[in-house]
C-alpha cells in the first residue's frame, strides 16, 4: 500500500466514517499490533507523525473491511484507536472487528497482532536484612545525592502518603518529560520533588472489562487497591521512622534506593491489567526518562515473539532501563515461573530473619508454632471443631456460608486453605460466632507460615502441625486449643525460599535458569492507603498508615531499588551489567551456613537455583563485583536466531526488517548470561554441550582469577582457560565450557545443580549450573 493510497482513502471516510463510529461492533476485540517502523516510514512523509500514520491505517482498513456486497446502513463499526507506540515496541493497539483483522494483515510492514489480554497482579526491616545502613556504603549520602527515577506500573499511588512527600527534596531533574495527570481525586498538585509523575492507562481494561465504576475505584493515578502504594515505598519510598503494623514491626519504614524520584504508572485495575495499557505505561515510562521499571504482575508464559510484555522489555533495556519483573506466586510447583525473557530481571520471593510468631497448645499439652498479625490476647482454651463438626464436609476450608454458627460459637475453627481467601475465611468464623481460627497448610504447601491481619484471633501452621492438630481434633473427644501470639521476632533462620514462589525451569525459556534471584518478599511493610483496611475486608473498620503483605510482587520492588543504587553509582552500566552484578554476588548459604531451605518442604529439602536463581541479593557485594558478564542488543537478537525464530518474528524485537545470520553456529547456552543452564541427555554417556562466555573488568585493574567448579552430579566439566589476568579495567576476556554426560542413566534425579566461580584475592564471581537431564 503506498502513501497516496492511504490519503485517498481518507479523503474517501470522510463521510463514511461519521456512519460507521455510530454502529457498535458485536465482534470487536482489541489487539496490540506490531508494525515494521522501516517500512511505514518509508510510505509518505506527509503523514507526519506516528500517530497520524496509524491513524490512516486504522481508517483505511475501515473501508477495505466493507465488503462491496454490504449495506452502507449497517456497516461494522470502525476500528477504536486505543494507544500508540514508539519507543518499547514498533505499533499501535485498537479495538478490531475479524474483518478489520484480516485486512490489516495485508498491509504493507505489518508484522503480527495479538489479542489484549488481562494479567493479575503478584501480591521496616528489609534494608537492615539485605546489609543496607544508613549513612554508610550504598546508604552514604553521596551515593544517594544523585538522581534516579523508578518508574512502578502497578494499581496507581496514594500520594499523600509520607513515603511519598518531597518535602525538602531537591528540584526535579531538567532530564525528567513526564506529568502528573489529572483525574478522579487526582489533581497535578499532587506530584512533588519526590512523586515526579504520575498516569493511568485504561482504555484497553475499558475495552475489555467495560468503563470503570468510580464509585469503587478511581479513573486517575489514585491508589484503589494498595497494592501499588506498597510497591513503589518499597522501592524508592522515603525513609519513615516510627513505622509499624498496629505495633508490630516497629522501625524505619524506608525504600531500597530511599532517595530514588518515584513515577507511577497505574494500569491494574479490580480484574486485573490490560496488556495493552502496560504496554502504554512502559512507553510513557522511557519516554519521560525513567531509569527503573517495576512491574510486579503477569501471566501465562508463552513465547517470546507472542509475549508482548517481553516485546517491550526489550524495547526499555534498548533504551538503557533496567526492567525487572516478579516471578509470579504460582510455587511450588515447577515450570510455573512468568516473566522468562532473558532481559528481564526475574525475581523470586524468600523470608527474612524476622517472623510474626504464634504458639498453639492443645489441650494434650502439645505446642506448635505459626505465624499471626492479629496481636490481642492469648484465648483462652476452646473447644476444637473441622468440617464436618463445624458443619459439614464443605466447611472444612470455611468457604461462604458453610459453617453452622450453632456448632462453631464460641470454638477454634480449623480451616483449609484453598477456595476463598485467608483472611476471609477468619471473617466466616467470626460471623458464625466462632472464638478462634487455626488455617492449616496441606502438603503442596509445606511449611509456609504467612501472617495475615486477621481479624479475630488466628494463626497459620505448617503442613506438620496442621495433621497433628486435624488428628488430634478428629479423634479426640475434648479437643481445645489455645493460641498465643508473641509478636514481632527476629533472629529467624533466613533466608528461606517462600513456597508460593514461583519455580523454573521455563517451558519457554529452558536455556537460561529462571528465576534469577530472589529477594524478601514475605511479610514485607511497606506504605498503604488510609482507606483501605489491612485485611481488605469491607467488615475491617482498621485503618493503618503501613501494612504487611506476601508476594513476588514484593520482593520485585526490593530489587528494582537495588538497580536504582547500582545505577546511581556505575552511571555508565548497562540494564545487563547490572544485572549481572546483582547476580553473580548473590550468596546460596542461609544465616546457619547451610544451604537456603524450601519452606514448601516438610523435611528441610534444600532449595536449587530453580527456586533462587543465582542466590539472596547481597547489595554491598553487588556495588563491586569484580567482573560482569554484560549483553548487547545485538546479543540478544543473536540469541533469539538461536531459537530458530523467523525474520519476522525477531523484527518484533528489532523495531523492523532483521535478517539472522545463515550458517552461524549460533546455540541458546551461547547468551553471554551469568548462569548457566544445560540440557544432557540421560541415556547417552560423553554427549559434549560447549558454551562460552565473555566477561568484563570492573574490579582491580591488574588482577588474576582462577576458575572453581562444583560439578552437577553427573556431569564433567572442563574450562578452559583455568585462568583469567587482566591488565586494565575494562578488559574483556572470554573462556569456554564443556559440559560432558560421564555416566548413563545414572541421573538421580531430572536435574543436576553446580557452580563455577572465578576467584581473586578480593572477588568471588559465581554463576550457578543447572543441567536438565532429557529422556
Amino acid at each position: 500500500m503506498t502513501g497516496a493510497t492511504l490519503i485517498f482513502r481518507i479523503v474517501f471516510l470522510v463521510s463514511s466514517l461519521k456512519v460507521l463510529s455510530s454502529f457498535a461492533s458485536i465482534d470487536s476485540e482489541t489487539y496490540v499490533v506490531h508494525m515494521d517502523k522501516s517500512k511505514i516510514k518509508a510510505l509518505d512523509v506527509s503523514l507526519g507523525t506516528s500517530k497520524r500514520w496509524y491513524e490512516a491505517i486504522t481508517e483505511s482498513i475501515a473501508v477495505s473491511s466493507v465488503g462491496a456486497d454490504e449495506e452502507i446502513d449497517q456497516p461494522a463499526a470502525s476500528p477504536e484507536l486505543l494507544y500508540v507506540y514508539e519507543n518499547v515496541i514498533s505499533g499501535f493497539s485498537a479495538k478490531l472487528s475479524k474483518k478489520h483483522l484480516e485486512s490489516l494483515r495485508k498491509v504493507d510492514g505489518f508484522l503480527a497482532a495479538t489479542a489484549d489480554e488481562l494479567l493479575i497482579l503478584h501480591t521496616t526491616h528489609s534494608p537492615h536484612f539485605l546489609g543496607l545502613q544508613e549513612g554508610k556504603a550504598l546508604w552514604a549520602p553521596q551515593n544517594l545525592a544523585s538522581d534516579v527515577i523508578i518508574g512502578v506500573v502497578d494499581t496507581g499511588i496514594w500520594p499523600e502518603h509520607p513515603s511519598f512527600s518531597g518535602s525538602g527534596v531537591s528540584r526535579v531533574p531538567p532530564r525528567w518529560k513526564g506529568k502528573c495527570q489529572v483525574g478522579t481525586k487526582f489533581s497535578a498538585s499532587k506530584c512533588n520533588h519526590k512523586l515526579i509523575g504520575a498516569g493511568a492507562f485504561f482504555k484497553g481494561y475499558e475495552a475489555l472489562a467495560g468503563r470503570i465504576n468510580e464509585t469503587l475505584e478511581y479513573r486517575s493515578p489514585r491508589d484503589s487497591q494498595g497494592h501499588g502504594t506498597h510497591t513503589a515505598s518499597t522501592a524508592g519510598g522515603n525513609l519513615v521512622k516510627g513505622a509499624s503494623f498496629l505495633g508490630l514491626a516497629k522501625g524505619p519504614a524506608a525504600g531500597m534506593r530511599y532517595t530514588a524520584r518515584i513515577a507511577a504508572y497505574k494500569a491494574c485495575y479490580q480484574l486485573g491489567c490490560a496488556s495493552s495499557d502496560i504496554l502504554a505505561a512502559i512507553e510513557q515510562g522511557v519516554t519521560d526518562g525513567v531509569d527503573v521499571l517495576s512491574l510486579s504482575l503477569g501471566g501465562a508464559s508463552k513465547p517470546y515473539y507472542n509475549d508482548n510484555l517481553a516485546i517491550a522489555a526489550f524495547g526499555a533495556i534498548q533504551n538503557g532501563v533496567f526492567v525487572s519483573f516478579s516471578a509470579g506466586n504460582s510455587g511450588p510447583q515447577d515450570s510455573t515461573v512468568s516473566n522468562a525473557a532473558p532481559w528481564i530481571m526475574t525475581v523470586a520471593a524468600s523470608y527474612m530473619d524476622r517472623g510474626f510468631l504464634t504458639k498453639v497448645q492443645l489441650g494434650d499439652g502439645r505446642v506448635f508454632s505459626g505465624a499471626s498479625l492479629y496481636s490481642g490476647k492469648p484465648t483462652k482454651p476452646l473447644p476444637l471443631v473441622y468440617g464436618e463438626t463445624a458443619g459439614g464436609g464443605a466447611a472444612k476450608f470455611c468457604s461462604s456460608s458453610s459453617l453452622s454458627p450453632g456448632l462453631v460459637k464460641g470454638k477454634i475453627v480449623i480451616c483449609d486453605k484453598g477456595i476463598n481467601g485467608r483472611v476471609a475465611k477468619g471473617e466466616e468464623v467470626k460471623m458464625a460466632g466462632g472464638a478462634g481460627m487455626i488455617l492449616v497448610n496441606d502438603e503442596s504447601q509445606g511449611e509456609e507460615l504467612l501472617a495475615d491481619p486477621h481479624i479475630l484471633p488466628a494463626t497459620s501452621l505448617g503442613a506438620i502441625a496442621a495433621n497433628a492438630v486435624k488428628m488430634y481434633s478428629n479423634f479426640s473427644s475434648n479437643a481445645t486449643a489455645t493460641i498465643e501470639f508473641e509478636g514481632t521476632v527476629y533472629s529467624n533462620l533466613a533466608p528461606v525460599m517462600a513456597a508460593f514462589s514461583s519455580r523454573g525451569p521455563s517451558v519457554i525459556g529452558p536455556d537460561i535458569i529462571k528465576p534469577d534471584i530472589t529477594a524478601p518478599g514475605v511479610n514485607i511493610l511497606a506504605a498503604w492507603p488510609p482507606n483501605i483496611s489491612p485485611s481488605e475486608l469491607k467488615s475491617d473498620r482498621r485503618r493503618v498508615r503501613f501494612n504487611i503483605v506476601s508476594g513476588t510482587s514484593m520482593s520485585c520492588p526490593h530489587i528494582s531499588g537495588l538497580a536504582a543504587l547500582l545505577k546511581s553509582l556505575h552511571e555508565d552500566w548497562s540494564p545487563a551489567a547490572i544485572k549481572s552484578a546483582l547476580m553473580t554476588t548473590a550468596y546460596t548459604d542461609d544465616s546457619q551456613n547451610s544451604p537456603i531451605s524450601d519452606a514448601a518442604s516438610t523435611n528441610s529439602k534444600f532449595a536449587t537455583p530453580f527456586a533462587f536463581g543465582s542466590g539472596h541479593a547481597n547489595p554491598e557485594k553487588a556495588s563491586d563485583p569484580g567482573l560482569i558478564y554484560d549483553i548487547s542488543t545485538e546479543d540478544y537478537l543473536s540469541y533469539l536466531c538461536s531459537l530458530n525464530y523467523n525474520s519476522s518474528q525477531v523484527a518484533l524485537f528489532a523495531g523492523g526488517n532483521f535478517t539472522c545470520s545463515r550458517g552461524s553456529d549460533l546455540q541458546p547456552g551461547d547468551l553471554n548470561y551469568p548462569s548457566f543452564a544445560v540440557p544432557l541427555s540421560s541415556n547417552a554417556r560423553n554427549v559434549t554441550a560447549t558454551y562460552k562466555r565473555t566477561v568484563t573488568n570492573v574490579g582491580t585493574p591488574v588482577s588474576t582469577y582462577a576458575v572453581k567448579v562444583t560439578e552437577p552430579e553427573g556431569v564433567s566439566i572442563i574450562v578452559e582457560p583455568k585462568v583469567l589476568k587482566f591488565q586494565k579495567l575494562g578488559e574483556k576476556l572470554s573462556y569456554v565450557v564443556r559440559f560432558t554426560a560421564i555416566v548413563e542413566g545414572t541421573a538421580s534425579a531430572n536435574f543436576s545443580f553446580g557452580s563455577l566461580v572465578w576467584a581473586s584475592k578480593k572477588y568471588s564471581v559465581r554463576s550457578p549450573i543447572a543441567v536438565t537431564w532429557l529422556q
